[in-house]
């Protein structure tokens, strides 16, 4: 696995031109229904953010393609639900995981839309959040504010974690090192 991620952050330095493109497609990932629960994107954005601590790579480029895929993909999955409505949640592979469904559910009847900025944040919320928006025909702009607001903070936030991870694993090891 160390020899994987190796070679990942190093074809990331030799591509930072691509890094925007890069987030934008696991952040997408992240944030569409079923490919959420698939792809280990998060943590994909966290060693990134890592990598900016040692300041081999830029954060602004990470957070904007981050952001403009979290957007894509969130509203990909709303629109999903406004097109096909509970059919989305009886197939694979959110039928195997009911429990993420009602926990959805539960937030969006609870907190309304700002469970949207919630769901960004939270794994069990993320894959269905967005899909029962669009079921519950909530309006695109509405949607778009609360969705929007989600998307550049939840991007900033997760690769800001990885990167405050980074400073201090690199404190850690020039005082034991």
């Amino acid at each position: 696995m160390d020899a994987i991620a190796q070679i990942f952050i190093d074809w990331i330095e030799r591509h930072q031109a691509w890094l925007p493109l890069i987030m934008l497609i696991f952040a997408a990932t992240e944030t569409t229904a079923f490919l959420s629960l698939l792809i280990p994107s998060t943590a994909v954005l966290m060693a990134v953010g890592a990598m900016v601590a040692t300041g081999k790579v830029a954060f602004w480029p990470l957070w904007a393609g981050a952001a403009a895929g979290a957007l894509i993909g969130s509203t990909f999955s709303y629109w999903l639900g406004r097109a096909y409505g509970r059919s989305m949640l009886e197939r694979w592979p959110l039928s195997d995981h009911p429990q993420m469904v009602e926990k959805a559910r539960a937030a969006f009847v609870k907190y309304g839309p700002a469970s949207l900025l919630i769901g960004h944040f939270m794994t069990v919320l993320r894959p269905v959040v967005f899909l029962l928006a669009g079921m519950t025909s909530m309006r695109l702009r509405r949607f778009m504010a609360w969705n929007l607001l989600g998307c550049v903070t939840w991007a900033y936030l997760v690769p800001k974690l990885g990167e405050f991870g980074g400073d201090i694993f690199g404190w850690l090891w020039a005082l034991f090192v």
